[in-house]
């Protein structure tokens, strides 16, 4: 049987700069998940976040290199540039958010009550948490455009920081439904509109990028992705300005945090978390816009 497609098997992707931190990746993570569900132990809602964010990103790296190697990437329907950039830089935002997570809660010097045993297989976990960070921050530095390189758009710093928005706005959600009272004035109301609008946008620009479907639109996608971080811009600032003063303006809320309130289920922690957050993306945002009139839309790569 005469092969005319060249060899069956990408050993590149195993062999190459790329390839090495994602055998890295795939390592890092078996081996730290595997560490807490053998004996560290995790649990409530901190535990399964990490967890999953373990599991997750080993199963996606298993998929990326197996298909890679076999070349079975080509057969999917997905502008497979696009998709492996956007999920090196999404592993990395949950890998660090587990990597801090799961030795905050779960970490402790003394050997009560737990045990020695679990205190160093949760110490074990945690390093190998962190070092699955860097893998996966190494994959972003060796993957991101270049000058001049013609490359994916999700490994612009724009689309880089596409994922780094999306990430953003889950954090403000998260404390927006922790009892952070929102909905006590419209003008609350209208900064939970603009991050929902944002984030909604934001996701639909990282899914046409990655299933290579802009071309096929019948508008000009690059033009009208400059336009919405415009307006993006202009929205965030409007939360910038809204949120704090109907939140810790003595008329509206408070400036300081109720003595009473109870640690981890206040309304002021949430309320602060989401101002803060607000200025992170709204910086981010406006650092896009700047990135976005340096660069060129590449459908399939």
């Amino acid at each position: 049987m005469e092969s005319t497609g060249g060899p069956y098997l990408n050993t590149a992707a195993v062999t190459s700069p790329v390839g090495i931190a994602r055998l890295l990746q795939m390592t890092l993570g078996c081996a730290t998940f595997s560490l807490v569900a053998h004996q560290g132990g995790f649990s409530a809602a901190y535990g399964t976040f990490c967890m999953f964010v373990w599991t997750f990103c080993f199963a996606v790296t298993v998929f990326i290199i197996a298909c890679e190697f076999t070349h079975l990437h080509s057969c999917l329907s997905l502008s497979w540039g696009n998709f492996t950039a956007a999920f090196a830089m999404l592993a990395t935002l949950m890998s660090v958010t587990a990597a801090v997570i799961y030795p905050l809660y779960f970490v402790q010097l003394e050997c009560y009550p737990i045990g020695c045993e679990v205190r160093d297989f949760r110490i074990a976990a945690s390093v190998f948490a962190g070092l699955l960070f860097f893998a996966y921050a190494a994959e972003v530095f060796l993957t991101r455009a270049k000058p001049g390189q013609v490359t994916s758009y999700m490994a612009t710093v724009s689309g880089l920081l596409k994922i780094v928005q999306a990430f953003v706005a889950c954090i403000i959600f998260g404390a927006l439904v922790n009892d952070s009272q929102y909905g006590k004035y419209v003008a609350t109301q209208w900064c939970v509109a603009v991050y929902s609008f944002c984030f909604v946008v934001t996701v639909v620009v990282v899914a046409f990028s990655v299933t290579g479907k802009t071309a096929l639109l019948w508008f000009p996608f690059e033009r009208s992705v400059v336009i919405y971080t415009f307006g993006a811009v202009l929205l965030y600032v409007s939360a910038a300005v809204i949120w704090p003063v109907f939140c810790f303006d003595s008329k509206y809320g408070s400036p300081r945090r109720p003595g009473l309130c109870a640690k981890g289920r206040c309304p002021w922690d949430s309320q602060l978390v989401i101002a803060i957050f607000t200025y992170v993306n709204l910086l981010l945002y406006v650092v896009d816009l700047a990135y976005s009139q340096r660069i060129r839309f590449v459908s399939h790569f």
